[in-house]
């Protein structure tokens, strides 16, 4: 499944704009098989190629890589991936061979049928090998079997088991009184007199036996288990352990990068906000950003009015996280005017996430809302760009997916979590408990 394969006969596996949309760099990940790109792919990326979204990007990129790899060949010739050898490509054009015609069988002349019908010249060209259809597109996949073509999912990148994906917190229970006691005298404990080997960098713990309970974490800085004091922000206070664990990880200088992961009214966005205005003198900017993800997949332009306008329904989640916060005190507050005159001096900025990219990030505290609806160049490209003194926090509920080709295991807040969690400047808490309200939370069980 689009896995890099080093043993078995020649493959040729045919990609869909999806996989391209993706990941530009796909062509590459085959390793010696052969990769063949349908002509309706190409004209597809031809749409895609100009914007500042992500899709836009990777379809640019990847008509470059084309580019330059065929410069001295035909694109209907197999050409060369790299100068080691091995895998090869070439464009592969709609024409229909044999008595199966897609566009005929569905009744619409569509890309996905052409793309299927691309597919099905290749296996009649090439009876001897296997060809295989990738592509993100699970629609496509299923017309695709009904056809007894061979289809995948790229899963280059994609974890493996989402329901064992780092929690970033580990509950012990049955230990000694004694410990607890140690705990709360000396504010720390050594990681082996709780039973723990190996652990992971700010790795959060509860500790309980039958009378009492310490919530810590493990500090890759000194090696200790420390106790956590519960604390507050601008009047935030957390409702459980986890809020507790989440606020300590944003509110932690050593800490760099910030994963918060958990479904809807867990409280990942006030707590990130929160975090990041109580500690606003340390960072030059605050920017609270998210993706914009057209409703019914439809671009922007389809909704009325001016560019602001059409971008507050997105951004209205996160002024509201803000006014919920600044509400915690009277208007005539210091702390309440502080907040307008951050807002009005762009000391905080609210915006879509498309309007920062390609900014230096030095010195600014990033919240990034909805992660999981980029890809995980997307994250990468967002990480890379942290400077000096720049904190960045994602939140997001990689079960709550709102843009085509991406699923739990492939998007980039799920792969960011299971790849980096054992690094000491990254902490991760999985929110779990509902704090909106109860009638809430009483549609989150029974609904």
């Amino acid at each position: 499944m689009a896995k890099k394969i080093k043993t078995g006969e020649k493959k040729i596996f045919v990609l869909d704009t999806s996989v391209i949309i993706y990941n530009h760099n796909a062509i590459r990940n085959f390793d010696n098989n052969d990769v063949a790109i349908p002509i309706t792919v190409l004209e597809e990326l031809d749409n895609f190629k100009k914007g500042n979204d992500i899709k836009n990007f990777e379809a640019r990129e990847f008509t470059r890589i084309i580019d330059t790899l065929s410069a001295n060949y035909s694109l209907q010739d197999w050409i060369p991936i790299d100068t080691k050898g091995g895998g090869m490509f070439k464009v592969e054009m709609n024409g229909k061979k044999g008595d199966i015609d897609a566009c005929k069988i569905f009744g619409d002349d569509k890309p996905d049928h052409r793309i299927l019908n691309a597919t099905l010249s290749l296996i009649k060209d090439n009876p001897d090998k296997k060809v295989i259809l990738v592509t993100k597109d699970i629609n496509l996949r299923l017309k695709a079997k009904s056809l007894n073509i061979v289809a995948e999912d790229y899963e280059t990148g994609k974890i493996k088991d989402i329901d064992s994906l780092y929690t970033g917190k580990t509950l012990i229970e049955g230990l000694h009184s004694e410990i607890i006691e140690k705990i709360y005298n000396t504010g720390f404990c050594l990681p082996e007199d709780v039973g723990i080997v190996d652990p992971i960098p700010n790795h959060y713990f509860i500790l309980k036996n039958t009378k009492s309970s310490a919530l810590t974490f493990f500090n890759p800085l000194n090696g200790l288990i420390e106790r956590i004091e519960k604390r507050s922000a601008l009047r935030i206070n957390p409702r459980n352990a986890e809020q507790v664990f989440a606020l300590h990880a944003l509110l932690n200088p050593a800490v760099k990068l910030v994963t918060l992961q958990g479904i809807a009214g867990t409280g990942k966005t006030l707590l990130a906000l929160a975090g990041a205005l109580e500690q606003k003198r340390d960072f030059r900017q605050i920017y609270l950003a998210r993706p914009v993800v057209p409703l019914s997949n439809k671009d922007l332009g389809f909704l009325p009015g001016d560019i602001q306008s059409k971008l507050n329904p997105y951004m209205e989640p996160l002024f509201d996280n803000l006014k919920m916060i600044q509400h915690q005190f009277d208007e005539r507050d210091k702390e309440f005017k502080n907040i307008t005159e951050a807002v009005d001096k762009d000391k905080l900025v609210i915006t879509p996430l498309a309007y920062i990219r390609g900014r230096s990030l030095s010195n600014i505290f990033f919240i990034v809302d909805e992660a999981q609806n980029l890809t995980p160049h997307e994250v990468k490209t967002i990480i890379t760009r942290a400077g000096e003194n720049t904190k960045i926090v994602f939140t997001g509920d990689v079960h709550q997916i709102d843009t085509p080709y991406l699923d739990s295991e492939s998007n980039g807040l799920s792969v960011l979590i299971d790849k980096i969690k054992h690094h000491p400047i990254y902490a991760h808490v999985q929110l779990e408990k509902g704090e909106r309200s109860e009638l809430a939370n009483l549609a989150g069980e029974l609904l």
